[in-house]
């Protein structure tokens, strides 16, 4: 016997893998797989993948060993592996892998026999779908594609073909161009728009230079317009795009600008050029910002426009710009719950009481931010919901059962979190509240919190708030909070809003642990706080990390006048953005979080201050007003200026 062990290791050493138990498939063995497949090392992924047979993850072997020859598979062979997985994420990523190799090739039988089968939303392969249908003659596929037309502005290359269609079958003439151009430059999508700019009739079409000097030379290309330029089109549409970029960078001169040459552009130019700066005023806060949109006139806003002027508006206590503007967004726009509530607040503002409430009672008892502010209008504070019965013994077996879910499970073990939670979002697409709730509890005792969240999240009868706003890592936060003299409820409303509770969470700008602290940062308050034999490799560590993050909270906290609201703006964008960012008189938080420039700090805040009200309702046992907690934002003054101090 000890014969055969010691040729089996030798075996095994000489195939470059080894296994944690005779006969039991390791994880070292998938992640060399795994690298293998990653590689291109076919000869050794077909070594190692008849060791894995029996590994929970077996099926993602079979999956890469196709992948590497899916150029030449057999269709028998890729339906026999669709076959085995049918309902799995791991089918349907060879699915969409073959759909996108059928439809480089234009296999179009073979590709419409699959696509149905196709349960994720994919934009390349709906492409593919629709080149296919116009190869077969299908005279409504124009139609279809006239959607993409103004909303797709990167497309991938296989919707090209579809969108020149467009073109070629004049269902799109100059004026469509022009608009989608337009769009692309609102989006920061130049290289894109210059691309369009190949659709238009050969009188509109600039030359690439000068194209790309009004994109990236703006001020220099208005100084050399000629007198005539007036009498071209071409010319009047790229003084309305250069405008456009001068704005991005400073409102008040592209202002100058559009206001000396208002004169020779058209009504459709000038109004549109006057939106583009009336948005990037508004996003710096500049007093001008509505009187720049008025003088757009009756030009229809995009959707980000529409909803800057809204803020400016709020900034500007203009109730009346408020309410008119949201009552001409377009429907599905308005039906968000951000401009039901505005809306709702504009009516009350104008007297018109019963169709306010009407308002705020659609989206009251939302747990969300809007709909924590429409309970506080209609005099309801916000408290969770009953809590659900536990899941059972026999409901967290069925779970654990769930190929899904053990494949998930397998890879937060192996630490691949990405592969998991796509693995765990796949499995909890159909699922119960029942099974919700039992994925839930599951994924919190195996300490994999973000994922109890999302489950917990997602039910839709049945709730438990204690999962969905769950507070781990007590032993450490609550004594810090303490002894910060914060409250514990926003400290962990925060810290679920940075890494649902992830540990290792690092951001792609490099951003560590539960709080998610910048290098520089901490590094910064150990030295304030005289942490003794601090290094970078600390800051994921819990304890450290909690002491770090609350510290700091508390010194961002104490240089904004206590305000919680705007602390949080300041941790997530910096002191001395969130210190900018505040009026010349007192604001009222909730228009303060509503009008802050950056979108993902706009909903961070929004989530934060919302995270908290439920924290506080479930450790205070009462009910909470957001409201109470958003406050009023007092004025810009000279006094703040320490704020700019802290990282």
């Amino acid at each position: 016997m000890k014969f055969r062990r010691t040729l089996l290791l030798i075996h095994w050493a000489f195939f470059g893998v080894a296994t944690l138990a005779f006969g039991v498939p390791s994880d070292e063995q998938f992640l060399a797989a795994r690298e293998a497949a990653r590689s291109a090392d076919k000869a050794r992924l077909e070594r190692l993948a008849p060791t894995l047979e029996e590994h929970e993850l077996a099926a993602y072997v079979d999956y890469w060993r196709l992948l590497l020859d899916l150029k030449d598979a057999d269709a028998s062979t890729i339906n026999a592996f669709l076959a085995r997985h049918e309902t799995t994420y791991v089918g349907e990523k060879l699915r969409a892998d073959w759909l996108r190799q059928q439809g480089r090739k234009q296999q179009w039988a073979s590709f419409d026999g699959e696509y149905p089968r196709l349960v994720q939303a994919d934009q390349e392969l709906a492409c593919y779908a629709l080149q296919s249908r116009r190869a077969q003659g299908d005279k409504r596929v124009a139609d279809d594609a006239l959607s993409l037309w103004l909303t797709l502005l990167e497309p991938p290359e296989s919707c090209y073909p579809v969108l020149e269609a467009l073109i070629v079958d004049k269902r799109v003439l100059a004026d469509s161009v022009w608009e989608r151009i337009r769009i692309q430059f609102e989006a920061n999508k130049i290289a894109a728009a210059l691309f369009s700019m190949n659709y238009l009739p050969a009188s509109q079409t600039p030359e690439k230079k000068q194209a790309q000097a009004v994109a990236d030379a703006p001020m220099p290309w208005l100084s050399r317009l000629p007198s005539d330029f007036a009498s071209s089109r071409l010319q009047r549409e790229l003084a309305a795009l250069a405008i456009q970029r001068v704005a991005r960078n400073d409102p008040r001169m592209a202002a100058e600008q559009l206001s000396r040459l208002a004169g020779a552009l058209g009504a459709r130019e000038k109004g549109w050029a006057w939106s583009q700066i009336g948005w990037q005023a508004a996003q710096r806060h500049l007093p001008e910002a509505l009187d720049w949109y008025r003088q757009a006139g009756d030009t229809p806003l995009s959707d980000e426009t529409a909803q800057w002027k809204v803020r400016a508006a709020l900034r500007a206590h203009d109730w009346a710009s408020v309410r008119a503007t949201i009552e001409r967004m377009p429907a599905p726009l308005a039906a968000q719950p951000a401009w039901v509530y505005w809306l709702g607040r504009a009516y009350r503002a104008g007297g018109r009481l019963e169709e306010a409430n009407a308002l705020f009672a659609k989206i009251a008892g939302r747990p969300d931010f809007y709909g924590n502010l429409a309970n506080d209008e209609l005099g309801r504070p916000t408290s969770p919901p009953v809590r659900a019965t536990p899941p059972s013994a026999e409901e967290l077996a069925r779970l654990r059962a769930n190929v899904g879910v053990q494949r998930a499970l397998a890879f937060f073990r192996l630490n691949l979190r990405t592969e998991g939670t796509r693995e765990w979002n796949w499995a909890l697409r159909e699922m119960s509240d029942r099974e919700l709730l039992a994925a839930s509890e599951l994924a919190k005792r195996a300490g994999i919190y973000d994922r109890a969240i999302a489950a917990a999240d997602r039910t839709r009868e049945e709730h438990d708030f204690t999962l969905r706003y769950l507070s781990p890592f007590s032993e450490h936060v609550r004594p810090a909070a303490r002894n910060q003299a914060l409250d514990d409820a926003w400290v962990y409303g925060l810290m679920r809003q940075e890494s649902r509770f992830v540990s290792s969470a690092r951001s792609a700008v490099g951003a560590s642990g539960l709080m998610q602290l910048m290098p520089a940062t901490a590094r910064w308050v150990a030295n304030k706080i005289g942490l003794k034999d601090f290094s970078p490799a600390r800051v994921n560590d819990t304890e450290t990390n909690v002491l770090l993050g609350t510290t700091y909270m508390r010194l961002v906290l104490d240089s904004l006048d206590n305000q919680p609201v705007v602390a949080s703006a300041a941790y997530n964008a910096g002191p001395g953005r969130a210190r900018r960012w505040r009026a010349d008189r007192p604001l009222e938080g909730a228009i303060y979080a509503e009008t802050i420039p950056f979108s993902e700090t706009r909903d961070y805040v929004k989530k934060v201050m919302s995270n908290a009200v439920y924290y506080s309702a479930l450790f205070d046992g009462k009910p909470q007003t957001i409201k109470g907690r958003l406050g009023v934002v007092p004025p810009r003054s000279g006094s703040e200026a320490k704020a700019d101090e802290l990282p």
